[in-house]
């Protein structure tokens, strides 16, 4: 790729113009690497107790696991693409608070997946990227999600960007601990990461998927790293994808809201965003869970 969207981005100024740049970014330059990234974003996240422990309850991720990766990749997908303050970025968020509401969730968790959206991307681009992200992507990223984490009525978001990723640090720290719900909702999203694969390659998968989580994942989750070479074979592959990605024109069709969703085909055609989200909670589940309405 050439040089195109990066010379954009660096006339922006990241605070200003941080929608403008994360949509290039996420949409134009790194489609894939995002997907991929936030995948194992999303992941990490599963490694709290607290918030393994909601998942595992709302019964979601057993039953519907595809369309709650669905949901959650086509709602971030809206903010980035219409903007977080256009009537669908709105609706968008609207969707967020409303599934969110209904449970009783720290802060501190709520501000720790933020953090993810923000670092994760950054970590595997860092890795893994067809050319180094420069410093108005990273700063961009950071102003984006603190305005989106504003609307979702996300309090203390660090003042930042280094004290944000000192949070994340700190967080994982002090709660990546093994919970069985852990392992539960871990197993169902490595599961789901398999199914969009030929069964006769689904063992192999799980296997690249595992060595690209850290030692105090796979510790959280209770899961046996795979081989060293499994690893090294991995990271081989993305690598060379990189130098292949490296050669091609520049895009100039975003990839947002024009990849195949398995859950909504043909979207955003004939859908918004309220049409997307979790069901209300379920019978029987722990009245701890939830969070109480006024009357």
């Amino acid at each position: 790729m050439t040089g195109y969207w990066l010379r954009r981005i660096e006339r922006c100024d990241p605070e200003r113009d941080h929608q403008e740049i994360y949509r290039i970014s996420i949409g134009f330059e790194f489609p894939w690497d995002y997907q991929r990234a936030l995948e194992f974003a999303l992941f990490r996240t599963y490694c709290v107790p607290s918030i393994s422990r909601l998942l595992a309850a709302t019964g979601e991720f057993e039953k519907r696991p595809q369309k709650r990766y669905d949901d959650t990749a086509l709602l971030m997908a809206e903010l980035a693409e219409n903007g977080y303050d256009s009537p669908r970025g709105r609706e968008a968020l609207s969707t967020v608070n409303r599934m969110h509401g209904r449970y009783r969730i720290s802060n501190d968790d709520m501000l720790y997946v933020l953090s993810t959206f923000v670092y994760d991307p950054i970590d595997w681009i860092d890795q893994f990227g067809w050319r180094p992200l420069h410093e108005n992507e990273r700063q961009a990223a950071y102003f984006y999600f603190r305005e989106v984490g504003k609307r979702m009525g996300i309090k203390d978001i660090p003042g930042d960007f280094d004290s944000f990723r000192k949070f994340k640090d700190a967080y994982e720290e002090a709660n990546f601990v093994y919970s069985a719900d852990n392992n539960r909702i871990g197993r169902y999203t490595l599961d789901l990461f398999c199914a969009w694969y030929p069964k006769p390659l689904r063992p192999a998968v799980a296997m690249g998927a595992k060595s690209l989580l850290d030692d105090r994942m796979l510790a959280a989750f209770g899961f046996r790293p795979s081989p060293a070479w499994v690893g090294r074979a991995a990271r081989a592959g993305l690598h060379a994808r990189s130098a292949v990605v490296r050669l091609l024109p520049p895009r100039r069709k975003s990839k947002l809201l024009n990849s195949k969703v398995r859950s909504y085909p043909g979207y955003p055609k004939g859908y918004s965003p309220s049409d997307l989200g979790a069901p209300e909670p379920p019978a029987g589940i722990d009245p701890a869970l939830l969070r109480r309405r006024s009357r």
